[in-house]
């Protein structure tokens, strides 16, 4: 299996930079951009990204008006909505991405995530913790099954969704399945748990492929992918990347209240992913080409690659050998850096994949799956 692309989406009024509180405090960032996401949209295709990931929460617009209004003006790029369960019934919510699917011809899958801040979920009316709130998703994922396997009216009994006789007239629309892919959202066990019960992919933040590889062994072993969000920064050269990423950081203008909203951000937030991410960042580099130095800045998925077109590629090669197949990037600026993955990083990535085939099929490429460490780790 080829190594699955996607890209976060363009946020409106998005500049080069910009700390995740800053942008959530931006007025564009709340509201549709469709000249320029469109157009961001139409780039990713060319760069051969698969997916654009379009974010849920208060700052942002609605992600399933967002996807059906972009998805209207292009014909290939799919769209990953990201979404909270429990927000609205899993009966309306299958409603409302059926009708997705019959706008754009099924080209979407969801992001599901339970939410990471308390505060946040309460704005909806949502007080429940968070082990519950995966509970609920449990629920609200399976009464959402029911729907799409249509055979006949759905009746659920559940704790938290009660259902009888539902029964919906719009079908999910797709040339090739039946429903949404799943990708459950979450570095804790419950969302480990949730995405081998219901979902299609555990996505969950990036760390180094040996600290992973043996957490998400039960998930491959029940027959589910695992994904990773995190960012990229590629130059053609190792130095240049290097200095790019610490110029992202350094040149910040950080006040004291910049800094005081992240710090408030990291208290009230009951995120595991989250929480981990931010312990890694007590550490700059885990691997000689995984930075976390605009962790505390820009959030946990600003867990970074950094290097030339051959590093990177090798990079995200090493987690295909430990069973990763599906990434969510994200770089500085957006554009430019997915521009640059799209030309200089995928064709890498394609051509050692083949050679990788080529090895398990016996062909003589003995060096191509041959862990070949980076050496010079900057302090």
């Amino acid at each position: 299996m080829n190594l699955k692309f996607h890209w976060r989406l363009l946020h409106g009024g998005e500049t080069m930079g910009a700390t995740r509180a800053a942008g959530n405090l931006s007025h564009s960032t709340a509201l549709p951009d469709l000249e320029n996401q469109t157009e961001f949209c139409r780039q990713a295709e060319v760069c051969g990204i698969t997916g654009l990931l379009t974010n849920v929460g208060a700052p942002q617009p609605d992600p399933i008006l967002l996807a059906a209004a972009l998805g209207m003006r292009t014909e290939k790029i799919e769209f990953i909505v990201a979404y909270r369960s429990g927000l609205i019934p899993p009966t309306t919510f299958v409603q409302q991405l059926n009708t997705l699917s019959a706008l754009i011809n099924g080209r979407f899958s969801l992001n599901i995530v339970a939410g990471h801040s308390p505060l946040e979920q309460r704005y909806y009316g949502d007080f429940l913790e968070h082990d519950e709130r995966y509970a609920r998703t449990e629920e609200f994922l399976a009464v959402c099954h029911r729907f799409w396997e249509g055979a006949g009216p759905v009746n659920f009994p559940g704790r938290y969704y009660r259902i009888e006789n539902g029964q919906l007239g719009t079908p999910f629309v797709s040339p090739s399945r039946t429903y949404p892919e799943l990708f459950i959202g979450g570095g804790s066990e419950a969302a480990k748990e949730l995405a081998i019960s219901q979902g299609s992919v555990w996505m969950r933040l990036a760390d180094a492929p040996e600290r992973l590889e043996s957490s998400i062994q039960p998930v491959l072993a029940a027959g589910k992918e695992v994904g990773l969000r995190m960012c990229v920064i590629c130059r053609s050269t190792r130095e240049e990347a290097v200095r790019a990423a610490l110029q992202l950081v350094s040149g910040l203008d950080l006040g004291k209240n910049d800094k005081a909203l992240e710090r408030d951000f990291m208290r009230k937030s009951d995120s595991v992913s989250i929480r981990q991410a931010y312990e890694l960042a007590d550490t700059e580099w885990l691997t000689p080409w995984l930075w976390t130095g605009a962790v505390r800045t820009h959030g946990g998925p600003a867990i970074t690659v950094v290097g030339s077109p051959e590093e990177v590629a090798s990079a995200f090669i090493e987690y295909k050998k430990i069973g990763v197949t599906q990434f969510i990037l994200a770089g500085w600026p957006k554009l430019e850096e997915m521009q640059i993955f799209g030309r200089e990083v995928l064709p890498r990535i394609r051509a050692k994949e083949r050679e990788m085939e080529n090895t398990v099929n016996g062909h003589d490429y003995e060096h191509s799956n041959r862990r070949e460490p980076f050496h010079a780790v900057p302090a």
